[in-house]
């Protein structure tokens, strides 16, 4: 009778260690799915916001082409003025 106490017990004792690494194991799997997830739109997000940049880049890479006067510098001094913008001497 003895003998079969014990056994019952070391098989509980089994089960127990079982039972508790299969929570273990559900709640890492939860984990790493919500760990991927968060990845994913991550990724995603940033997929965007990439595009977007891309975007703007070629828009003002547009803009300029049209528009080349952006591009060009304003001359020191207008015309008909000196340097320190007074009217030139007679």
């Amino acid at each position: 009778m003895a003998d079969l106490l014990i056994l019952g017990v070391i098989v509980a004792i089994g089960l127990l260690y079982v039972a508790d690494r299969a929570v273990h194991a559900r709640v890492q799997v939860r984990r790493l799915r919500r760990m991927s997830e968060r990845l994913a739109a991550a990724t995603a997000k940033a997929d965007e916001q990439q595009a977007e940049r891309r975007a703007a880049d070629a828009a003002s890479a547009e803009l300029t082409s049209v528009m080349p006067a952006i591009n060009l510098r304003l001359p020191v001094t207008l015309p008909g003025r000196t340097a320190n913008g007074e009217p030139p001497r007679d």
